[in-house]
């Protein structure tokens, strides 16, 4: 019995390990194309839209509500237009996947973050895509969470950074 089981989890262990060869190869890559494509979309409508900012200035956290609004607003747009674009190509990623980051954060405690609350269960009602009152910090948070194994891990090693590496 001992050696058929063993048998039948032969295919199964292989495939584990063709697995981990190619997870080392690209396991990064969905994380840097889903925030490329996030973080350029939102970067374009910043481009193509009116800045208001204006209307939440005070609301941003220091030092950027010492900033001005323009300012900030063109921040925030070049930043979401040029990180995605190293995220694709995996050049300068830790920088770039840091810059979203700030940006990410800075988006949460002007715009996602609820204005009041005054318990947790309040709070987590702000866990959500849309805005009912409470706050709307689901997406964002999400998008940190997929960017924090690109901050400690790099882009891996189907990027330019990896091709520097091995270069140098």
């Amino acid at each position: 019995m001992t050696s058929a089981l063993t048998f039948a989890l032969n295919p199964i262990k292989h495939s584990f390990r063709q697995l981990d060869r190619l997870g080392a190869w690209s396991a990064d890559l969905p994380l840097r194309l889903f925030l490329a494509w996030e973080f350029f979309e939102s970067g374009l409508e910043k481009w193509n839209g009116e800045n208001w900012f204006e209307q939440i200035q005070g609301a941003f956290p220091f030092p950027f509500d010492q900033l001005p609004a323009s300012l900030n607003w063109q921040l925030s747009m070049w930043i979401e237009l040029i990180a995605p674009v190293l995220l694709l190509l995996g050049l300068g990623t830790r920088l770039a996947t840091l810059a979203l980051i700030v940006v990410t954060l800075v988006a949460i405690a002007a715009v996602h973050w609820p204005a009041h609350w005054s318990s947790l269960t309040e709070l987590a009602m702000g866990y959500a895509i849309t805005d009912k009152g409470f706050g709307n910090y689901k997406l964002p948070l999400i998008y940190l969470v997929a960017a924090l194994p690109l901050l400690f891990r790099g882009a891996g090693h189907l990027s330019l950074d990896a091709l520097l590496r091995r270069k140098a």
